[in-house]
């Protein structure tokens, strides 16, 4: 079935919406049936049947990759309950050759990705995701000959990535970004410990591309250790895979845990993977696309500018090593997963306040900070500028400690800005309540502390050119004043756990 754009909309020729597949109505009910009790996936195509499933996918036809996709995806990360968006047919490019841009933005998407129910609750996805993080024992991959990844294998003068249709995802950047939604696996020389990052990758010509990491970053880490020894470093790069791998890859991780380990772990299951080539790094065998080379510390070429997660530019263009592609593997019809920066909040801010803020909360309990009842990274501070923890006051200075190792934790740690410590009758997932805790609790002579000289990077846009690197941190104390707590005035209104419960029973008037 085909369903055309409303009449007079001058789209250009050839844009249309089709249907995934043709799955019976037996099908999809068997599928749902399913993903309530929650179902586990096998890769990127597997996740797209789930997600057509419960209705929150579109495949669109026919829509330019320099201009229109790029601001398509735009408009979708910033619409509440827009649906994943597959580009097919994507004109100058060869049919099947597609861009999946959007696909986790909503709760029950990432609750497919993650195996949960999909009506899951935010709460519960996030009690769900801490258990994740205790629990999961790392598994392995397990080494195999081949798989779709080696549907096509091209080395030499074969290689061209110019025949994948990567977007021109904003009107300024300095090329276009094959590696936005990807997942860039490297290897501790010393340790052989096998990490895998989100780091953006620009198409420079038909076998080169930029790989351009913060500094701190684990990939980073590993880099500079083979630059000091005047060795390239070995790396892949996949620009399509399942999107379970992409979430543990844009995740912080503890050093030396291997995230493929874990997504082993999280399945049940050792993730299969073939041995490249060139590097002998694995690559996941049910991958779309991956790239294989070293990145040298010899050749060097401008990258950038990139419209980054800040919605800013704010890391020009410089100088950058160069990743040199020996081989691309892809599989027939491969799709390019697009998670491209925009203003905050975008895609990877409306999954990662759940993981991120989970993430949080746990850290501060693994470092000893009693009570920490609930913990929020706001998407319009990119899940990493504005983060709130809320505690059940036990002691004076409870409310400093909270906020201090917030700030420095490895969540909290890397280009933040303000962390905010409330009471435990605070929402801290309402943006409104958070600004009314620190409007009424905090006095700027008590509730203020300023850390110096923090981690930051090149992309901190209100940091000048020249100091780039570090930063400073502002931590309020929006408790009730631990003093004089008892004689605090008593607030109006249901507790967060209340208001839950109500949205839960009467949340239906609102549709």
């Amino acid at each position: 079935m085909l369903r055309q754009p409303p009449p007079g909309l001058d789209l250009g020729s050839g844009v249309r919406m089709v249907e995934l597949d043709d799955a019976s109505p037996e099908d999809r009910e068997r599928l749902l049936a399913e993903l309530r009790r929650g179902r586990g996936h096998d890769d990127l195509r597997d996740w797209l049947r789930l997600v057509d499933a419960i209705g929150e996918l579109r495949v669109l036809e026919g829509v330019d990759h320099k201009e229109s996709i790029g601001r398509v995806t735009e408009m979708l990360q910033h619409t509440e309950g827009a649906p994943a968006v597959l580009f097919d047919r994507i004109p100058g490019f060869e049919p099947g050759w597609r861009v999946l841009v959007n696909a986790q933005s909503e709760r029950r998407r990432l609750a497919i990705s993650l195996g949960l129910p999909v009506e899951i609750g935010a709460w519960e996805l996030m009690e769900r995701w801490e258990r994740m993080m205790d629990e999961t024992h790392p598994l392995p991959p397990t080494l195999v000959e081949s798989g779709p990844i080696c549907e096509n294998v091209l080395e030499g003068d074969d290689i061209d990535l110019g025949r994948f249709p990567t977007p021109l995802w904003h009107p300024e950047d300095g090329g276009p970004y094959l590696g936005t939604g990807d997942a860039v696996l490297t290897r501790d020389p010393d340790t052989g410990w096998v990490n895998m990052g989100t780091y953006r990758v620009q198409v420079h010509d038909r076998a080169a591309t930029g790989l351009y990491i913060s500094p701190g970053k684990h990939g980073r880490i590993h880099r500079d250790k083979y630059f000091q020894r005047g060795e390239p470093m070995p790396a892949v790069v996949l620009v399509g895979m399942d999107p379970l791998l992409f979430v543990a890859s844009a995740l912080e991780m503890a050093p030396g845990l291997s995230e493929l380990e874990w997504v082993g772990g999280v399945r049940g299951r050792p993730v299969e993977c073939i041995r490249g080539r060139h590097t002998g790094l694995p690559i996941p065998a049910r991958a779309e696309i991956a790239l294989e080379g070293f990145l040298r510390p010899d050749r060097r070429r401008s990258e950038g500018p990139f419209g980054e997660w800040t919605g800013y530019y704010a890391s020009g263009a410089r100088d950058e090593p160069v990743f040199e592609v020996r081989a691309v593997y892809h599989r027939d019809h491969p799709i390019i997963l697009g998670v491209p920066p925009e203003k905050p909040p975008y895609e990877a801010h409306r999954f990662r306040q759940y993981l991120r803020s989970a993430n949080l909360r746990r850290e501060l309990r693994l470092a000893g900070v009693p009570d920490v009842t609930a913990a929020w990274c706001h998407g319009v501070g990119g899940c990493r500028l504005f983060n709130v923890v809320a505690i059940e006051q036990r002691y004076p200075g409870h409310a400093r400690q909270a906020g201090h190792v917030a700030a420095q934790c490895r969540t909290g740690a890397y280009l933040g800005r303000i962390t905010v410590v409330v009471d435990s009758d605070v929402d801290v997932s309402d943006l409104d309540e958070v600004i009314w805790a620190i409007c009424t609790r905090a006095d700027p002579e008590r509730s203020i502390d300023v850390i110096s000289r923090a981690w930051s990077g090149p992309l901190d846009p209100a940091i000048p050119p020249e100091e780039k690197g570090f930063n400073s941190r502002l931590i309020i104390d929006a408790t009730r004043p631990f003093e004089w707590r008892d004689r605090f005035p008593h607030a109006i209104g249901p507790s967060p756990e209340e208001k839950r419960r109500t949205r839960e029973r009467w949340g239906w008037i609102l549709g």
